[in-house]
């Protein structure tokens, strides 16, 4: 009998403190999942992030809001593999062990334009190019200047066709979002003040900072 050929399952990616998980994250991946066929979506919470001081909640409650709004929106998944390293979440590192864990998987990064504006600031962030694609939300008809820096890395990588790429790695994918203006600042800050959050967070992630008494 020949051996049966696993096809390769498309995975999109979102890194984040998510601290806590807003509609600014959300509305964005659904954007992106529209657009993509993709067969899964994980979100990634960071443990230590690298570009910043730390997080407000801890590891055990942010995980209990991911994964009540994995419960809301069965499209995403959650993925605790950065939060069980004791060390900086650098991205490179953890999609090199989900490489190494999930061989068959194709990633997509998925990050907003201004990550990929300061990309060259990441570490090792060339390596990226080996173990995924990039997936860059831009609002509709956003044009890179041609001078700036990173304008040679897209013009490159640019994946321009309809459908996914048929590399494993290495393109960049321009996809339209509507932009959401909300930060998890923003947010924590209004639940500072004891102003309701219900148009910024999902109805599960709202319950469990209400229950749990988060960011008062």
């Amino acid at each position: 009998m020949s051996k049966q050929h696993n096809p390769k399952r498309h995975t999109a990616l979102l890194g984040g403190t998510f601290d806590p998980p807003h509609f600014g994250h959300i509305r964005p991946l659904l954007d992106v999942l529209e657009h993509w066929p993709m067969q899964d979506c994980w979100l990634l919470p960071n443990h230590i992030p690298p570009h910043k001081p730390g997080t407000h909640a801890s590891p055990g409650a942010r995980l209990e809001m991911i994964d009540a709004l994995c419960r809301e929106f069965p499209a995403f998944k959650l993925c605790d593999i950065e939060l069980r390293r004791d060390e900086p979440s650098y991205t490179v590192n953890t999609l090199r062990q989900l490489k190494e864990l999930y061989p068959d998987r194709v990633f997509y990064f998925v990050m907003g334009m201004d990550s990929f504006l300061s990309l060259d600031k990441w570490f090792e962030w060339q390596q990226l190019f080996n173990l995924c694609h990039l997936v860059v939300c831009a609002r509709p008809g956003y044009q890179l200047a041609v001078d700036h820096a990173m304008a040679k890395v897209l013009a490159d990588r640019q994946h321009t066709g309809a459908d996914l790429p048929v590399e494993n790695s290495g393109k960049v994918l321009i996809t339209d979002i509507w932009e959401q203006d909300i930060s998890s600042t923003d947010i924590r800050a209004a639940l500072a003040e004891r102003r309701d959050i219900r148009q910024l967070v999902p109805e599960s992630v709202a319950w469990v900072i209400e229950t749990q008494g988060l960011y008062r």
